[in-house]
């Protein structure tokens, strides 16, 4: 029934809970799967014409194929919060080839020898040692955890520390065929896979994709026509965000903001609590301070030798409440509020010359502050603003 309350407020989860979880199965929230099975033709027809994304519903699972935009920071996070590291990444490719044709009970020691069947194959060098056991063990936690696996017999976690030890898993080979993107198909190289992930040329549904995927979206993230196209359709926007996934924009000169009023659907909440979290709503506060107190002029382009002096700062002021690894440790406290930071989208690694560019980022020694930085800055009253309600300028 058209203009129903209760069916608008069911799809909207719906369509909420598959943003956030794109492999969906029945087991793991069977409430929410009824809705999703439900309105499967309704949300099919939002997601594939609003965002050109696809959707697949089966008997107790649903899967949602994000193509049109490469998101640039989601990476796979372990059970733990931490995010996916290189290893990792490669002994997960090659479980899901190993696995993707069954069989649908394996040993564990089974499944080891075909991954290294298939490293060997692929030239990708497995040596067994602790380091890669503990990622084995990250890599089947995370299937289990996302339901494309599951542990009949003993526990796979023993394996991190007894390359000896054993288990059998039960595996769903038609979950695991689901979880790779169309565009991986006779993609050669990376550059490759990224132009096939990122299709620009669809300008509507990619600036759609860009809004839903990302915290911000800055002005020098589009070209001219891209940003006017974005500007020109402010309203439509809002209005299709509002309706499937209860999203406000918000629009500032310098970019595009789309905010979750109830704070669920992003990835990592921020502010945060946690030390990391807090440790990097300090840092902006005080990178604002180096940004406006310098000898030079304001400035927004810091080295990382800054960053580690005021983060070491902060570690030793907040010793006591903070985790003590990491106040011990402030370099890889400072890594790791930048990672956060870099994710939000709030600072960006660069070169000296604040450029933030492709490449690895990761190496480069700078960070640029960004315009939406200033959305968790304290506003200071001035005469203007002291009787009228203060609105973030960004």
């Amino acid at each position: 029934m058209a203009g129903d309350p209760q069916r608008e407020l069911e799809r909207r989860l719906a369509a909420r809970h598959l943003l956030q979880r794109p492999l969906t199965c029945a087991e793991h929230d069977r409430d929410t799967f009824r809705l999703i099975r439900r309105h499967e033709a309704e949300l099919d027809r939002w997601f594939t014409q609003r965002l050109g994304y696809r959707l697949h519903v089966d008997a107790d699972t649903a899967r949602l194929f994000k193509t049109g935009v490469v998101a640039e920071h989601r990476p796979l996070r372990t059970a733990s919060g931490r995010a996916f590291h290189q290893l990792e990444y490669v002994l997960l490719a090659l479980v899901l080839a190993s696995t993707a044709a069954g069989p649908a009970v394996i040993s564990l020691r089974d499944l080891i020898d075909n991954v290294r069947s298939a490293g060997a194959e692929a030239e990708v060098p497995l040596t067994g040692d602790a380091t890669e056991r503990r990622a084995m063990v990250a890599v089947l936690r995370w299937m289990i955890d996302q339901g494309m696996a599951s542990e009949l017999h003993a526990r796979i976690d023993t394996y991190a520390n007894d390359e000896q030890a054993d288990a059998v898993l039960k595996v769903r080979p038609d979950r695991i065929a689901l979880l790779p993107l169309p565009t991986l198909v006779g993609a050669e190289d990376a550059s490759t896979l990224l132009q096939r992930g990122e299709r620009r040329s669809l300008t509507r549904q990619w600036l759609r994709g860009r809004l839903v995927e990302e915290p911000v979206v800055y002005r020098e993230d589009l070209s001219d026509e891209e940003w006017g196209e974005l500007r020109r359709r402010l309203g439509e926007e809002e209005r299709i965000l509002d309706e499937m996934f209860g999203l406000v924009i918000e629009a500032r000169a310098e970019g595009v903001a789309t905010v979750d009023p109830t704070g669920a659907l992003a990835d990592r909440r921020f502010p945060s609590g946690g030390t990391v979290g807090h440790a990097a709503l300090l840092l902006l506060d005080k990178l604002r301070d180096l940004a406006t107190n310098g000898s030079e002029g304001p400035a927004r382009t810091f080295s990382m030798a800054d960053v580690l002096e005021r983060v070491s700062a902060l570690a030793e002021r907040y010793r006591r409440p903070w985790a003590n690894d990491l106040v011990g440790a402030p370099d890889r406290l400072t890594r790791q509020v930048i990672d956060l930071l870099v994710e939000l989208r709030l600072v960006r690694r660069c070169d000296p010359s604040g450029a933030g560019g492709p490449g690895p980022s990761e190496e480069q020694d700078h960070v640029r502050l960004l315009p939406g930085a200033a959305r968790f800055w304290p506003l200071e009253p001035t005469p203007s603003t002291v009787s009228a309600p203060q609105e973030p300028l960004w």
